[in-house]
């Protein structure tokens, strides 16, 4: 019979497990459940990709992504190992044919996102395939208290009554203790096998830098680190924005985020896997499921909402085991705006109600019906209509989602495209006489790459504030240049679908669900508190006060990050190599401290420490253009 390390050598071409990943294959072999709590890198897919291999039968992956199961599903292939994906966009018939060769064609795994599970056709067909494991990638999506919570990964559990006896693994690299819990809780376990691997990630150097000039900050850190980059941001604009910065100065950079259209998306990251570009900016669309291992610097260029997504994001650095850095960037106005963005977006069970009202209203629902009504629904006009902010009233939507009040179809913005079928040459003649369609023209052309290759996605919305125009006035201008010939346009009639799930009673819908909302938004502040504490706290290793926050009881000094190297004295010796080398500099020209830091490779702190010693000793002095100069 082979050997589970067998297989690791014939496939994986390693000569010995990590961590507790033998542990876990066996537990999963045994036929027992088990909770793998593993860090980033850690190796989680071998641990129920080799014990599938061993056992007769179809291995089920639950996985939340297309880019991450597409990955998986090419990784096995190339080795040789049948594996099917079931994502979006797949025919009928092509549905049919890749489940039977589930059935017939000896395959051995079949992936497939959380949202295939409420397919009747699907669940029926899982019914007939022999089952030997069900594996859940990135479980901490399942519980409400975790930082992506996708309600969709409640409907892992059904797989439970499916495959009754078969048994489950859940994956992830950043659970803590509730969340754990409800993993289990929520997949129904039975008598599990908890296994949690230090998350410690001891070749990667964290800091926190609190610099008023940032892109000067995140140009030195690009320009010291020659290896491939990850530059993380809250917004589509910022990502746009700092890419456009570091492009200017001459490094090589791609922007990354959620309005992008699916080809634009794999074409930049093959791009970026391939190292034909350096740095990547990006949101937090990026990441998840990108096994990239010679990543040496992620820089945060603003906080993030959580340490569940910090600590996720940043440990993408060093997954080859060689030193790395991550380094989140701050100055003082960056609290202010993370509370701004995170928790004043957070709707009150008050809002809830005077919301869920008015949507009713909108639709003209009588109390007390309602169920099963199904709508076209202009999200967009109804904010306007009724004063809501956007932002606040589509998460209000969502929370009445999750809890199943309404539906909502999974598009946000209304469904436009469009394509150029003019070249430019021929767009600047049409131009030249229909000077009125030029501002539309001119924004899209800005907003969007690639319009004059491929369908691209818009917001009509957008377009028109750049614009400077109403909306309507925008898909007007946008139908004339479908109808002259210059673009592809289509336009669906709606932003999205709405289906009301119970019959309308106003405040007690809520009520049944309102203490929920509540410790919810307790989770979210103490989340962005946490962040905010971490980031202040320049008193304790970075690394121990990580492993703390995710449940290891005693962890020890790192050593490496910005808080332990500050309670380290330079070296005499290093201190007065540095001064010499300033009063070299300084014997030539005045220079500013920020040109000292360049020319030198030394650790800033120690560079500026010097200075200021130089400076009380009267070795130099120091202009009004905070010019440096020997005396």
């Amino acid at each position: 019979m082979i050997t589970p390390l067998e297989y690791l050598k014939k496939y994986w071409g390693h000569s010995e497990f990590r961590g507790s990943q033998e542990t876990i294959i066996q537990s999963v072999l045994s036929g027992r459940d088990v909770l793998a709590l593993l860090p980033t890198g850690g190796g989680k897919s071998v641990c129920y990709q080799i014990p599938a291999l061993l056992q007769p039968g179809l291995c089920i992956v639950v996985s939340p992504l297309i880019a991450l199961i597409q990955d998986q599903v090419n990784s096995l292939r190339e080795k040789g190992i049948k594996a099917v994906a079931l994502t979006g966009g797949i025919a009928e018939d092509e549905l049919v044919d890749l489940l039977d060769n589930c059935l017939y064609g000896n395959y051995k795994f079949l992936y497939l996102s959380p949202e295939r599970l409420q397919q009747e056709m699907i669940l029926e067909r899982i019914t007939q395939m022999q089952v030997s494991l069900v594996a859940i990638d990135e479980a901490h999506c399942i519980s409400q208290w975790g930082n992506d919570f996708r309600p969709a990964y409640l409907n892992c559990a059904i797989l439970r009554k499916l495959k009754a006896g078969v048994p489950f693994i859940a994956l992830t690299a950043t659970a803590t203790r509730k969340v754990a819990v409800d993993i289990m809780e929520n997949l129904e376990f039975r008598d599990p096998l908890i296994v949690k691997d230090s998350f410690a990630r001891p070749n990667i150097s964290f800091s926190v830098l609190r610099e008023e000039d940032r892109p000067y900050r995140l140009l030195r850190l690009c320009q010291e680190n020659p290896a491939s980059a990850i530059i993380y941001v809250r917004t589509r604009r910022a990502a746009e924005e700092v890419q456009a910065y570091l492009e200017k100065q001459k490094l090589g950079a791609l922007f990354f985020h959620g309005g992008l259209s699916g080809l634009e998306k794999k074409n930049r990251l093959k791009e970026w896997l391939g190292n034909k570009t350096r740095i990547m900016v990006a949101t937090n669309a990026f990441g998840m499921g990108v096994d990239k291992p010679d990543v040496s610097l992620v820089v945060h260029y603003q906080i993030p909402d959580s340490l569940e997504n910090y600590f996720q994001e940043a440990g993408r650095a060093g997954r080859d085991g060689q030193p790395a850095r991550a380094v989140l960037l701050t100055n003082n106005d960056e609290e202010t705006q993370v509370r701004s963005q995170f928790l004043e977006v957070m709707p009150e069970v008050s809002f809830l109600k005077v919301l869920y009202l008015k949507l009713n209203n909108y639709f003209r629902i009588p109390y007390g019906e309602g169920n099963d009504e199904r709508f076209q629904f202009r999200f967009t006009d109804f904010c306007q209509a009724y004063n809501f902010k956007t932002t606040l009233a589509y998460n209000a939507l969502q929370l009445l989602d999750q809890h199943s009040v309404i539906a909502l179809s999974p598009a946000f913005s209304r469904k436009t495209t469009l394509q150029f079928l003019a070249s430019k040459q021929q767009l600047i003649v049409y131009m030249n006489t229909k000077r009125d369609l030029e501002p539309v023209v001119q924004a899209v052309l800005r907003t969007y790459g690639g319009v004059f290759d491929y369908e691209t996605n818009i917001n009509p919305l957008l377009i028109a504030k750049k614009a400077g125009m109403p909306e309507e006035k925008v898909l007007d201008v946008l139908s004339a240049l479908g109808k002259d010939g210059i673009i592809n346009y289509t336009s669906s009639g709606s932003d999205l679908e709405i289906t009301f799930l119970v019959p309308r009673e106003d405040d007690r819908t809520i009520n049944t669900f309102a203490p929920r909302v509540m410790a919810l938004q307790k989770i979210k502040r103490d989340q962005v508190e946490n962040m905010l504490r971490y980031v202040r706290n320049d008193r304790d290793c970075r690394n121990r006060q990580l492993l703390r926050y995710f449940g290891e009881l005693d962890p020890e000094r790192c050593g490496n990050c910005d808080v332990c190297k500050g309670k380290l004295p330079a070296e005499p010796y290093i201190r007065e190599t540095i001064r010499e080398k300033i009063l070299e500099l300084l014997s030539e020209k005045k220079l500013t401290s920020r040109k000292i830091t360049t020319l030198l490779r030394y650790e800033e702190p120690v560079i500026l420490e010097v200075l200021r010693s130089l400076l009380e000793d009267r070795n130099i002095s120091v202009n009004s253009r905070n010019e440096y100069t020997v005396l």
